[in-house]
């Protein structure tokens, strides 16, 4: 008897339905899986076998060959596994399959029949319910990741059994509801604040506009100046995360398996810092079966790299193409992925190997062959992506025991996020989000500049011999100043800030 079961893979972010036929003959006992299964597949035919013996059911002494089409895509993880038994189950007349092809499934089975979670439910869910599907059974360790997607029944399932009598109508599962709105708004308050930070005024100034036009920052400064601290307040200031960044920001970390278990959407936004260590594959994404690297978990948040010239070469500049297309592209002999990468880049770095050049406090001990060697390693073109470049200054003794507290990261957000409502409107239609994401046609229509402004830009890129990247990076962090002020036009006063953003 033949039986087919709707089940789903997951392809770079994005899942593709799969339809899991199980046919049974009388012959030798043997059990094959076709339709490009890789090893986590196969092996499934033991844990399928034994959930279903321990689960009280007979497993059938004939010939079983399970096909998962189409034939031509690559599947890959444990989630074939419950779809597997309940297509063995219903082929030997013991489910029944009426209810069958309604419903999506997807679980990993233990040996003694429990359903464990597995990772891509999510985009999953939205596939199944593209497919028009009434809902999805899936492990309850992922029922309210899944839930989040609207008019699909969600019914939780610990247990092989009580997907079999579920789909009998002898047994009642009732199904998972987790309300989007109340899923992604309740982030918390964060435990970090700009008010923390003593000094470095002209630093929280610059962050505030990168914050508000979504520009890439690098800070330079000796040891303990406060880099990493100012960084990891950045997302303090950032805006909320709406409902469709945080559906796509909940997807990539799904199918990387980083979503706790019983957790719905993600709140706040992604700060990812990983260590200098990383490969080039760990940063961009890669693998056997390409999974999302560090720039695309970073997605809709901040990519963090402190010790900036520590990090390979490579590795540095496999970071040219997110940097500049918000998007990553791996290739491979049977497929090619795209990952989504929209982030903000912050990179700290100290002036030197030993980090004390420049600093008046500590003589430098590294000698101009090194230091050159420590500069070398950052390439012009990766440099020149950056939009802003900061120098943070070492605070005195006096500075660090002030009293006064800074400006509040609440303030400024109340500011960044007005910056970002007006340039929502002005780039609506357009497939840009901020004014770091403007093209050169975006930036011809959006920063007009009278004479006298465009003659200030002309002297300083001239002076700073700037590149025509830098140049364009410029006119954006003006627009971004200018929209923080609330203003339509482009003033001097806009570009000479802007300019000196690329001083270092």
């Amino acid at each position: 008897m033949l039986a087919k079961v709707i089940s789903s893979s997951v392809q770079g972010i994005d899942a593709v339905p799969v339809e899991v036929e199980v046919d049974l003959v009388f012959g030798l006992p043997n059990f094959a899986t076709v339709g490009l299964p890789e090893g986590a597949v196969r092996e499934s035919k033991d844990r399928v076998r034994a959930a279903i013996k321990n689960s009280g059911y007979e497993f059938p002494n004939q010939k079983i060959t399970v096909n998962l089409a189409p034939a031509d895509i690559k599947k890959s993880g444990t989630g074939f596994d419950l779809p597997m038994a309940l297509g063995i189950l219903t082929a030997s007349e013991t489910c029944s399959s009426e209810n069958l092809h309604r419903y999506l499934v997807i679980g990993e089975l233990s040996l003694d029949g429990r359903v464990r979670p597995v990772q891509g439910i999510l985009p999953m869910a939205i596939a199944a319910r593209r497919q028009g599907l009434k809902g999805a059974l899936v492990p309850n360790a992922n029922a309210r990741e899944a839930a989040v997607v609207r008019d699909l029944d969600i019914i939780p399932v610990d247990y092989l059994y009580q997907a079999v009598d579920f789909l009998a109508d002898t047994g009642t599962l009732d199904p998972v509801s987790e309300e989007p709105v109340t899923a992604f708004c309740d982030s918390g308050p964060h435990p970090l604040d700009f008010s923390e930070v003593k000094g470095h005024g002209h630093v929280k100034r610059a962050l505030e506009v990168a914050a508000a036009g979504g520009h890439n920052v690098l800070m330079k400064g000796p040891p303990g100046s406060g880099k990493t601290m100012l960084a990891k307040r950045l997302p303090t200031i950032l805006p909320d995360l709406s409902f469709e960044e945080s559906l796509e920001t909940t997807k990539i970390f799904s199918v990387s398996g980083l979503l706790n278990e019983n957790s719905g959407l993600i709140r706040q936004r992604p700060f990812r810092a990983p260590h200098h260590t990383i490969s080039d594959a760990g940063l961009i994404g890669g693998g056997h079966t390409p999974r999302p690297g560090e720039v695309s978990l970073a997605h809709n948040g901040i990519l963090f790299l402190d010790e900036l010239p520590e990090f390979r070469r490579a590795v540095l500049e496999v970071l040219r193409q997110p940097l500049e297309d918000e998007m990553v592209t791996i290739a491979r002999a049977a497929t090619t992925l795209t990952f989504p990468a929209r982030f903000m880049l912050v990179a700290a770095y100290n002036p030197c190997p030993c980090g004390y050049l420049g600093d008046q406090r500590h003589n430098c001990t590294c000698t101009l062959p090194q230091i050159k060697r420590y500069e070398d390693k950052l390439s012009g073109p990766l440099l020149d992506r950056i939009d802003m470049h900061l120098e943070v200054e070492a605070l005195t003794v006096g500075e660090l025991g002030a009293r006064a507290e800074g400006e509040k990261s609440a303030a400024i957000k109340k500011r960044v996020e007005e910056a970002r409502k007006i340039q929502q409107d002005r780039f609506t239609g357009e497939e840009i989000f901020t004014n770091g994401g403007m093209g050169n046609q975006a930036i011809k229509r959006h920063c007009q500049l009278d004479q006298a402004t465009q003659n200030l830009l002309e002297k300083g890129a001239e002076k700073l011999k700037l590149s025509a990247r830098a140049y364009h990076r410029i006119l954006k962090m003006a627009r971004t100043i200018a929209d923080l002020e609330g203003t339509a036009d482009i003033t001097s006063g806009h570009v000479a800030e802007a300019i000196q953003y690329r001083r270092l």
